[in-house]
């Protein structure tokens, strides 16, 4: 039992008292009285305005003190002072909370309040600064939930101590609740209701007006999801269905991505979208606790690209060897970009908390709307009513209006007069006393006029007024025509998109984490553009449409998971990991995809890239040709331990010109010169050497004369020689003057470090070749910047001379 003792009397004045209380009915008695405190003014929206007590009294003292949009700024320190001294029985603190969540976008999908400064950001990852900074105003939406406020549309209340007045709700333009949602904890209970799409929910708050018994399923045609302010993407709808039909319910929300190539080796996830109330930060922070504890693998760095003009933009780059779309959903399993917010439609109908529904929420809305429609009719027809009282008495008064001057003027006083005057003209004492306050230079013919034109616009409108009154039909034409306007005004696109959750493919059941080590080809591209294609078709004759970068200078067999190596001019070979490589579409027939040779590699100043070669010890090894007619083939024992190493030891001023892997040992090694000489022999007169050896002569060089082009050929193929004679000084192919195409197999085979055989005949003006080529068919031309070239038909002859160059020619090679 709990005691409670009255406080000590003075003496000789009463006894003292003590009243036996049961304890469990005092805790319960007070904790009822506390818990109400909370559920009604304090955590609970009410399901009218869709606004807790503290966002009721923000709004309402706003407008009392004219921060309008129209208006500027004022520190928001200004307006919580105001709300916590005239109407807030609380601190500041919850106040300014309160105005900043009415003015953040991501928060509200109508923003309330129009906030100038740091309102904070998405997740509450940096929070918004002090009220002594930031400013605020009305934004026009929360203009439309005051609107008509002092036209007795809503009750009034006092204040925590009966000092002032305060609405007990708010006219509400719209539907708010459904719009903008809310979230609370109450005791005992909470609500948490997500944000919709304005247009929509008026579309079904109309159709509730016209067609009263409408159903569910007729609803959500109009309302079929939340609309959340931050977008995303709603998987499975039927726990929104649920939360409709009963006010409970689940969804999930996913973020929104793409996969993109964030760098030219690397793809990469994008985030655009997050789910409703979770920030890149929370997202960041989750993936380097997964990584870190080795729970999550793939990931190679997160970037937070977000800025005001672009919006949200999370990189989550992705390692090489693993695929993008397993990776997506790990992500979505482990970390917040995938959320289940519960819908739980907690609001306050006349004072009670009441769990409801889609339909409910629309009725007790549009039940509302009614009501303020009436009272606001009913208060302008009183206020016109009583305008066109004094009207009419001013036009009896004209009628006469020098017996009504002469009647004044004979009175003893004012009083006399107004006795008078409402005995002679059958006055009310009202109107009497509105045509003495009236200064006579109005009572003229002109404004006999205007008031006979005011007295007819009265009648009409009180005649529309009371046809809104009396019938039914028209209050639900005003208020379904005025929601409709609100909607074009204030109504913007979703943002979120629907999914049914069967529509949604799971990929990591359809695809492993890691790239597989499956065969594919590594390609390299006459501009250098590196790539690798699992299309492992055979290159045909077939004619196709032209891309650039679609000719090949070098392609090697592999597997996604190995090596390969890329042989320089230095004389170099880089170990390459294919796995960096980007890879190609099926059926892809150019390179543009690729990547750059420098974004995988290092070359010294000159140094270019000439070809791949696959580091197979099981090959006949690597044949080598230099500027200076040097040959090497080279004995097949690359390093295992070493990401580059040299393959040739260089004379000064001596440059690799071309390198190719030899597939059987059979084939011939071609020499083509500047001065048009073309040298082959078999590649078995070429003594396989050590890496570190200098290699053998090749061709015997002329006076003046270099290497530009060095090749193998199988003699058992079809195979080409293209050359293209220079003019006269230019033999660096700045004027390409002739060119001309000739089988391979019209030039003999000749010994060793010879010096070959004439390829072409020069024409007057010509003293050299500025390109040449030689290799098998299927082969393709392409110019400096990868554009393609068309070849010229065959020509027969040996020693020939060319025909004239359309096109400067750059490169030719294999297709893809």
């Amino acid at each position: 039992m709990a005691r409670r003792s009255s406080p000590t009397p003075p003496p000789g004045d009463f006894e003292e008292r003590i009243l036996d209380v049961d304890v469990v009915d005092e805790m319960q008695g007070s904790f009822l009285e506390y818990a109400y405190s909370v559920i009604y003014s304090r955590a609970l929206p009410d399901a009218r305005d869709g606004l807790k007590p503290v966002h009721r009294r923000i709004l309402y003292q706003a407008n009392e003190m004219g921060l309008r949009p129209e208006r500027g700024h004022v520190k928001c320190a200004r307006l919580v002072g105001e709300v916590m001294g005239r109407l807030h029985p609380h601190g500041d603190a919850s106040i300014y909370d309160a105005v900043v969540r009415l003015a953040q976008p991501f928060s509200m999908r109508l923003p309330l309040i129009d906030g100038h400064g740091n309102f904070g950001s998405l997740g509450n990852d940096d929070p918004p600064a002090a009220m002594r900074y930031t400013e605020s105003r009305l934004t026009a939406a929360s203009m439309s939930m005051v609107e008509s406020i002092h036209e007795d549309t809503v009750d009034f209340g006092p204040n925590y101590d009966g000092s002032e007045q305060e609405p007990q709700v708010l006219p509400s333009a719209f539907p708010n609740l459904l719009v903008n949602g809310a979230t609370g904890i109450a005791v005992g209970m909470a609500t948490n209701m997500p944000p919709h799409n304005l247009a929509e929910v008026v579309a079904a708050a109309r159709h509730l007006i016209k067609h009263p018994a409408a159903d569910l399923e007729t609803l959500m045609r109009f309302v079929p999801g939340p609309d959340l302010p931050t977008g995303g993407r709603i998987v499975g709808l039927s726990g929104i269905r649920d939360a409709y039909e009963s006010g409970r319910g689940t969804f999930k929300i996913r973020a929104t991505t793409s996969i993109e190539n964030v760098t030219a080796r690397r793809k990469g996830i994008v985030v655009t979208e997050l789910p409703y109330t979770v920030g890149p930060e929370k997202v960041i922070a989750k993936i380097k606790d997964l990584v870190n504890a080795k729970k999550l693998q793939g990931i190679a760095d997160v970037k937070d690209l977000t800025d005001r003009e672009h919006g949200l933009r999370l990189v989550i780059e992705v390692k090489n060897g693993f695929v993008p779309e397993a990776l997506l959903e790990q992500l979505y399993k482990l970390t917040p970009m995938e959320e289940t917010f519960g819908i739980n439609n907690v609001a306050l109908v006349d004072g009670q908390p009441l769990t409801l529904g889609l339909k409910e929420l629309l009725e007790v809305y549009v039940d509302h709307r009614f009501t303020v429609v009436k009272r606001r009719s009913d208060f302008r027809r009183r206020k016109r009513q009583d305008r066109l009282h004094l009207v009419e008495g001013l036009l009896v008064a004209l009628v006469d209006i020098d017996e009504v001057i002469a009647v004044i003027r004979s009175s003893d006083d004012a009083g006399q007069a107004k006795d008078r005057l409402m005995e002679r003209f059958g006055l009310s004492e009202t109107q009497t006393a509105y045509i003495l306050d009236t200064p006579l230079r109005r009572l003229t013919r002109f404004d006999r006029v205007e008031l006979e034109a005011e007295q007819s616009k009265l009648l009409k409108e009180i005649a529309e007024l009371t046809e809104i009154l009396e019938s039914d039909h028209k209050l639900r034409s005003v208020v379904s025509s005025e929601l409709g306007s609100v909607a074009k005004q204030f109504g913007t696109e979703r943002r979120t998109v629907l999914l049914e959750a069967g529509s949604v493919p799971s990929a990591a059941l359809a695809v492993p984490l890691e790239v597989a080590d499956d065969p594919c080809r590594v390609l390299l591209s006459s501009t250098g553009l590196l790539a690798r294609t699992f299309d492992l078709k055979p290159v045909t004759e077939e004619s196709a449409a032209r891309a650039k970068h679609d000719v090949l200078a070098s392609a090697v067999p592999a597997t996604a998971r190995g090596d390969v190596g890329l042989v320089t001019t230095a004389g170099r070979v880089l170990r390459l990991p294919v796995i960096d490589l980007p890879a190609l579409p099926p059926g892809t027939a150019a390179l543009s995809g690729g990547a750059a040779v420098s974004e995988f590699l290092r070359l010294e100043d000159g140094e270019r890239p000439i070809a791949l070669t696959t580091l197979d010890e099981s090959s006949p090894g690597l044949a080598l040709g230099t500027v200076q007619g040097v040959v090497k083939r080279v004995v097949p024992e690359w390093p295992a331990n070493k990401d580059e190493f040299e393959v040739i030891a260089l004379k000064d001023g001596d440059a690799v010109v071309g390198a190719v892997e030899l597939r059987t040992g059979e084939e011939d090694l071609v020499f083509i010169t500047s001065d048009a000489q073309l040298l082959r022999y078999q590649a078995n007169q070429v003594r396989p050497q050590g890496r570190p050896a200098g290699g053998m002569a090749g061709i015997k060089l002329a006076d003046g004369a270099r290497v530009l082009s060095f090749g193998a050929v199988d003699p058992a193929q079809d195979a080409v020689v293209l050359s293209v004679a220079a003019a006269t000084g230019t033999l660096a192919g700045e004027e390409q003057s002739s060119w001309k195409l000739t089988p391979f197999d019209q030039y003999p085979r000749k010994g060793r470090a010879t010096g070959g055989v004439r390829c072409q005949r020069f024409l007057r003006g010509e003293d050299g070749l500025a390109f040449a080529w030689a290799g098998p068919l299927p082969a393709l031309g392409a110019g400096s910047a990868g554009q393609p070239v068309a070849l010229p038909e065959r020509d027969p002859r040996r020693d020939g001379s060319g025909t004239p160059l359309p096109t400067p020619i750059a490169a030719v090679g294999g297709r893809m």
